[in-house]
């Protein structure tokens, strides 16, 4: 099923995304001071152009730890992406979202665009990884915190 809607919404637009999102990379990896930047947009436009069965989730939710990116320093980058280019994405991605709810059949293509417009608008701390790793991580996550609510008791 993840083939199928990966296949129809490469053709019904992701593709377009996927390009626009490399576009913006390039721009920034000429820029130089982007090379970051240019990085996360090449992983995400590869994950605009196959988005099903892959979800993007918070370094640190995966980690389960901080780094340069989940921090204050990313906070700032996703200041400065969110100027530049990030409003930019996201408002193709919400137009997309808008094309494709006009079917009934589109309104998953529409709803995977806007969690794309969210990526968007700051991408700086997350990574893009299968839905069962992202189940994973949340769970240990939970059970993390479930163990230190015990241990501060």
């Amino acid at each position: 099923m993840r083939a199928i809607g990966n296949f129809l919404w490469f053709i019904l637009g992701g593709a377009l995304m996927g390009l626009a999102w490399w576009l913006v990379g390039v721009v920034a990896f000429m820029s130089i001071v982007g090379i970051p930047w240019g990085k996360a947009c090449f992983v995400i436009g590869q994950f605009s152009f196959f988005p099903f069965g892959k979800e993007a989730i918070s370094r640190k939710e995966l980690k389960q730890t901080d780094d340069i990116g989940t921090g204050a320093l990313g906070t700032f980058g996703n200041v400065i992406w969110f100027v530049f280019a990030g409003i930019w994405l996201a408002i193709g991605h919400v137009l997309w979202a808008l094309g494709c709810f006009v079917t009934i059949i589109g309104i998953p293509f529409g709803i995977q665009h806007l969690k794309l417009a969210g990526i968007a608008l700051a991408p700086i701390g997350k990574t893009i990884v299968s839905n069962e790793v992202a189940a994973a991580a949340r769970v240990a996550a939970a059970t993390a915190t479930v163990a230190d609510l015990r241990s501060s008791k």
